[in-house]
């Protein structure tokens, strides 16, 4: 039995803390707010986050940071990426942790571009930032909280690490592979949110099957052009962590990014979309970091590059369509 140690308690750390509970490990769960904290503990479950969903029994609920950091074996970073440098620093305040770090986030950093991998190895230490495994896939909370079947990567720099985040967290419900390739990991489980943008978009103009069927596949070709040609490999993007929660996110109602794409094919603004939500969409702000990595390492994004226009510059959709289907002709394999 492995002590773990959940870090944030919306829909993802709330599913994620149920699984590794229902296989007998101990489980703290971490809420930042003690106000939120404390009605989670009276009620055991949050409708805001996972309707329906109970916490299991045995999963202990704190506001306090040092006590659910106590004699941890892994720390599982379950919060939105441009939130993780922060929890990073309260983190410190508590000394490094001795065990493994799990992160659970999907996105790159505004501010400096950098995957949550690098962020951790920036403010906990070299080694901490060694033995850091990243999660990533086709996995919507709400499914891994009703027990789908779901497959996963986990990938790390220390394969001793991965390999036991793998066998702690791996169920008859749950299977996950094992990866050494952390910037592709990352970076599909973060551009995959933009293309998701797009295809909302698509489906709130109600567009067709062959427009989404496109998208995708184009979508993932420029994510793997920056992420290879930022030392990611490019087999890693036809996996789950590319490929497969690519599809997964455009395609469900149940993603948060599409969601907000959809609602801005029907003519919403995005302000006025992200105020009424309780729940953060990735994308948005990823898209920011994926232009100007796209900007940094000069490779022609064209999908990221509207979707930006879209969301930031007032941009329609429909007009955003029409100019990624009147560029200039090229080959399928240039750009």
């Amino acid at each position: 039995m492995a002590h773990l140690s959940i870090l944030g308690a919306g829909s993802w750390g709330i599913a994620i803390a149920n699984l590794l509970a229902e296989q007998d490990h101990k489980v703290q769960l971490w809420k930042h707010n003690r106000g939120g904290a404390r009605r989670l503990k009276e009620t055991r479950r949050d409708f805001s986050k996972l309707r329906g969903v109970e916490l299991h029994p045995s999963i202990e609920i704190t506001s306090d940071l040092g006590e659910v950091l106590d004699d941890s074996e892994f720390v599982v970073l379950a919060v939105p990426a441009q939130n993780i440098r922060r929890l990073c620093q309260d983190i410190c305040q508590h000394g490094v942790p001795a065990g493994i770090i799990v992160s659970l986030a999907k996105g790159i950093e505004v501010t400096s571009l950098e995957r949550v991998s690098e962020i951790v190895t920036e403010e906990l230490g070299e080694a901490a930032g060694s033995r850091t495994v990243v999660l990533s896939g086709p996995s919507h909370a709400e499914e891994v909280a009703r027990k789908v079947p779901t497959s996963v990567v986990a990938a790390g720099y220390d394969p001793i690490a991965t390999n036991e985040v793998q066998a702690v967290m791996s169920s008859p419900e749950f299977r996950v592979y094992t990866s050494d390739d952390v910037t592709g990991v990352e970076l599909g489980g973060a551009l995959k949110n933009v293309i998701a943008l797009a295809a909302g978009m698509m489906y709130g103009l109600r567009l067709g099957d062959n427009t989404t069927g496109a998208l995708l596949t184009r979508g993932l070709a420029e994510m793997s052009r920056l992420g290879t040609t930022m030392g990611a490999r490019a087999e890693t993007f036809a996996g789950l962590s590319g490929l497969g929660d690519l599809v997964t996110t455009c395609v469900s109602y149940h993603s948060r990014n599409r969601y907000v794409g959809e609602r801005i094919g029907r003519g919403e603004r995005l302000s006025e979309i992200l105020t009424s939500m309780s729940m953060v969409a990735e994308g948005v702000q990823t898209t920011r970091a994926a232009v100007r990595l796209a900007e940094k390492y000069q490779v022609e994004m064209p999908i990221t590059e509207k979707v930006y226009d879209v969301l930031f510059n007032y941009k329609s959709p429909a007009d955003a369509v029409n100019e990624l289907m009147t560029r200039e002709l090229k080959s399928e394999l240039c750009c």
